[in-house]
């Protein structure tokens, strides 16, 4: 099955110092119907303005993934970490126990485009734990190479970002015409988020358009999943999330 919830469908939320657009119940949207995909709870597409931002907050028990769309994000935490992710920078943060940070705009003139998502983590009490990896577009150009992935679904490699969730996160950019297949397993769940550009997606249910903001839901019935990109103009980037 396959559900696809367009941009418009989205909640806003429009405050002097951010703009942000909801997938899921989060802050002032409460829609018990649509509270979370499997183990994401949140996705947030946030743009705050110059000098603005998230003060020192805590957080508990949830593994929290943000990706740099365009600007510069500041993250400053408790466990020590003061640093300026560029576009393109991918950052992940297990809160496990506890941990307080803050996310803000460094910038003096430009807003920066942030996309934030929440998970369940595999068990509560972990450790905490933070840390960044930029990707440049070659890396994930017209491919599909995993980003983030739960520790427990590492084969050994250094590059990859890694958070306490049975997860696996890809950002792949694709070239208008370039088509790539993701096979999805039994009983897992597929979430599919358009950044920009167009796509389309084939599976047993049919074949869909995506426009920018559009996200699609996908779970059962659907082994095969071609995505192509159809942009007339530049690339379609997107994010896709393999989850329980």
């Amino acid at each position: 099955m396959i559900k696809v919830v367009t941009s418009a469908e989205r909640h806003t939320s429009e405050k002097e110092w951010i703009h942000s657009e909801f997938s899921f119940s989060f802050a002032d949207y409460d829609d018990p119907s649509n509270a979370h995909f499997g183990c994401l709870l949140a996705h947030n597409d946030n743009q705050l303005s110059p000098k603005q931002g998230f003060k020192k907050h805590p957080h508990h028990d949830l593994e929290i993934i943000s990706y740099v769309i365009s600007g510069t994000l500041e993250h400053n935490d408790d466990l020590g970490n003061v640093t300026r992710l560029p576009e393109g920078t991918v950052q992940v943060m297990s809160a496990g126990t506890g941990i307080n940070h803050s996310e803000t705009n460094p910038s003096d003139d430009a807003p920066v485009r942030f996309m934030q998502m929440w998970f369940l983590p595999t068990e509560p009490g972990l450790t905490p734990s933070w840390k960044s990896h930029s990707f440049s577009r070659e890396e994930r150009m017209n491919k599909l190479e995993p980003i983030v992935t739960g520790r427990m679904n590492n084969q050994g490699s250094e590059e990859l970002l890694e958070i306490q969730s049975d997860i696996t996160l890809y950002i792949p950019i694709l070239e208008t015409g370039q088509e790539i297949v993701f096979e999805q397993k039994d009983e897992r769940r597929t979430y599919l988020f358009l950044i920009t550009g167009n796509l389309e997606i084939d599976c047993n249910d049919g074949t869909f358009q995506l426009e920018p903001g559009d996200a699609a839901r996908i779970r059962n019935n659907c082994e095969l999943l071609h995505i192509k990109g159809t942009s007339s103009e530049g690339d379609a980037e997107f994010v896709l999330v393999d989850i329980p």
